[in-house]
């Protein structure tokens, strides 16, 4: 069984739902607390092994690159102003450890993983959605990895969510289970309340077998015009291990203003340096 060591970040979007903040600034490089969301997903990534990061980029998203390369200027400053470089450490990739691929066109998140082929090669790998802000030790994908070393295959990271509000989300169809794994037989996007197999929901994270990419390459368009991965994965079920790891943590959705503002908080309330005075303003501001 192959190791995973690649991971891909598909970071193309263009984040309109946070305009104007996101105009000139990729949505994600907007900040928890004092770390921008790609930096959250990397250190994940780095926490389960993963050694390779590929990011699928387009237009307007330089500064994620330029986040994870040396600042010259700023390192020169602070240390002749005698200054603690440790806290840029995470921020460091080393030669070799970091690509970039361009996404031209938005079709979709199958075509955007599509982009990653050849970086990716014959090996699993690995994808985080940065806007899906995962809260917890150990993170969601050393979970997974975890799993992956029991089961090998194709793993999804679900968490449980109350039954009305499944139609928001992709849902599994489950299998037998053990403990926090569960075999998955089928996918749904979306379905009603009254249809959905589950209350399982898929939160952004994977870990996908090589093979994925001969599917998504020959794939047509799904919903909304776009090449879904959901509908890729689909395909592969019953053709290969297909299993669920569901996630001891808190899943925070950035994409939406109200998200982003729940991970600030139970990031900040969770840091030993700011917990106290957040809560004593939270409890202030709400009386």
């Amino acid at each position: 069984m192959k190791p995973i060591r690649k991971a891909v970040f598909p970071v193309a979007g263009l984040g309109t739902r946070f305009l104007p903040a996101t105009k000139a600034i990729p949505k994600e490089m907007l900040p928890v607390v004092d770390r921008p969301l790609i930096q959250y997903a990397v250190d994940e990534a780095r926490e389960a092994g993963i050694e390779q990061m590929i990011f699928v980029t387009g237009r307007g998203k330089s500064a994620i690159e330029d986040h994870f390369d040396i600042a010259f200027e700023l390192e020169k400053t602070m240390s002749e102003r005698g200054k603690d470089l440790s806290v840029l450490e995470p921020t460091r990739l080393g030669p070799g450890n970091c690509a970039y691929v361009r996404q031209q066109e938005p079709m979709g998140l199958g075509h955007a993983i599509w982009c990653a082929r050849d970086i990716v090669g014959d090996e699993p790998f690995a994808i985080f959605l940065p806007d899906e802000f995962m809260h917890g030790s150990p993170g969601c994908m050393k979970q997974m990895v975890d799993a992956y070393a029991r089961v090998g295959g194709n793993l999804i990271s679900v968490l449980e969510v109350p039954r009305e509000q499944v139609s928001s989300y992709g849902v599994i169809a489950p299998g037998a289970s053990d403990g926090k794994l569960t075999e998955v037989m089928g996918l749904v996007e979306k379905p009603p309340v009254a249809e959905a197999p589950s209350n399982l929901i898929i939160s952004g994270r994977y870990i996908l077998q090589p093979e994925v990419m001969r599917v998504l390459e020959g794939q047509g368009k799904g919903a909304g015009g776009e090449i879904q991965l959901t509908d890729a994965m689909a395909s592969m079920i019953g053709n290969q291990p297909f299993h669920a790891v569901t996630f001891d943590g808190a899943r925070y959705d950035c994409g939406s203003k109200a998200g982003y503002i729940q991970a600030n908080l139970a990031v900040a309330l969770a840091r030993p340096d700011m917990a106290a005075e957040v809560r004593a303003f939270a409890i202030d501001l709400l009386r």
